[in-house]
């Protein structure tokens, strides 16, 4: 497989293993591949969860009957 990068991407990628960090390229590749697997599987994480609280908290809403409020509110203030 072969991949273009722009020279800001390459030189980052070159001082990573430069830096003694990675032993190559291709390590420094996989290590971003694998944490953009997990920044993603984190976010669908969160997005389910999001959904879940949504849900519950529809589930957990009382209903809102405007025509009985109105009547409370007019015999309060009648």
């Amino acid at each position: 497989m072969n991949i273009s990068l722009t020279p800001t991407l390459e030189k980052f990628v070159q001082d990573k293993v430069a830096s003694g960090l990675y032993n190559s390229v291709s390590e420094v590749i996989r290590e971003a591949l694998r944490m953009m697997a997990s920044k993603d599987k984190m976010s669908q994480e969160r997005i389910a969860q999001l959904n879940q609280d949504i849900e519950e908290g529809w589930n957990d809403t009382v209903i809102f009957d405007g025509h009985s409020a109105m009547e409370k509110l007019i015999k309060k203030y009648e």
